[in-house]
């Protein structure tokens, strides 16, 4: 298989990968790394000797023209490019219009004009949107919450779109929360990590009681992996792992391991629109591709720890 990664600087993108180059994922004969090096995605993620055996282009998912020849020759693509962050979705909403609905969108008419029929679209549970009981279903009603997830959920709308419009073969994973190396330091685990080494307060909103389901990065790279090689002919599958801890939980976890005071836990107002809990019903993706999660948090938020305490200067 000829394959295009986009995003592929980015923290699950990155790892995604390592793992392929590390031949933990099968399959790829060759590889074309698209990113536009943002803030977040880093070409030092990549030593000198594994940048040798893939392709690296540095362009915006939005260059149609600059695209084209890359897709030409590719068998699939799979699309981690996405601005992510929240917070940052609720200060500007442009950059994630541009790049999570717009960008999706040129790649998936690149695939439709260039025969690319594998498109794996990465998405998220957050285009759920909230529930303090139940878990959801791939079948479960889009009630994003905020501008990321909003674009994410119209994102996948455009997915499903090409498969009905012309009938491109196209899947999406809704994943819950990654965690895990070469993650931007803005997103909750590696902030609260680097805040904690440094003896600096750990801000957490509201009460600390939201609700997040966690799964190690690189059991979520096996999922994407066993979507994008399946013959299914099911279009959605959640990806979760069933932990789900509140954000207390987490900030006090992190400390407990790096043998630091509890007190460094700072509550702060609330984030506007906060949602409170995200689970996923990952029943389907277990059945049909056998999927099994392999890292559990406790070894995955050592290994994450280690991780960061030697790479801090990096980050």
């Amino acid at each position: 298989m000829k394959l295009i990664v986009t995003g592929g600087m980015g923290f699950i993108g990155t790892n995604y990968i390592k793992m392929i180059l590390n031949g933990m994922l099968g399959g790829v004969d060759s590889l074309v790394c698209v990113d536009s090096l943002t803030y977040a995605g880093k070409l030092q993620n990549f030593t000198k000797s594994e940048l040798k055996n893939f392709e690296f282009v540095k362009l915006d998912i939005n260059s149609e023209n600059f695209l084209g020849k890359y897709f030409k020759q590719a068998d699939a693509v799979v699309n981690f490019a996405a601005e992510s962050h929240v917070d940052r979705s609720i200060l500007d909403t442009s950059k994630f219009i541009r790049t999570n609905i717009c960008g999706t969108q040129n790649l998936l008419n690149l695939c439709h004009k260039f025969n690319v029929d594998n498109f794996l679209q990465i998405s998220t549970d957050e285009v759920y949107g909230s529930s303090r009981y139940k878990s959801f279903k791939e079948n479960s009603k889009l009630n994003p919450s905020s501008p990321y997830s909003a674009s994410k959920a119209s994102a996948d709308l455009l997915c499903l779109s090409m498969i009905k419009t012309h009938g491109l073969n196209v899947k999406i994973t809704r994943s819950c929360n990654n965690f895990g190396a070469y993650q931007y330091p803005e997103k909750i685990i590696p902030y609260f990590i680097m805040q904690a080494l440094k003896n600096n307060k750990l801000p957490l909103y509201g009460d600390g009681k939201n609700i997040r389901e966690w799964i190690h990065v690189s059991d979520n790279c096996i999922a994407i992996h066993k979507v994008l090689m399946s013959n299914s002919k099911s279009v959605i599958f959640n990806v979760g792992s069933g932990v789900r801890l509140s954000n207390l939980e987490i900030a006090e976890k992190i400390l407990v391991l790096l043998g630091k005071n509890i007190e460094l836990v700072e509550f702060v107002t609330d984030r506007k629109g906060h949602d409170y809990r995200y689970a996923l019903n990952s029943r389907k993706i277990k059945k049909l591709l056998d999927f099994e999660t392999q890292t559990t948090f406790n070894e995955g938020i050592k290994k994450t720890i280690d991780w960061y305490s030697l790479n801090r200067k990096k980050y």
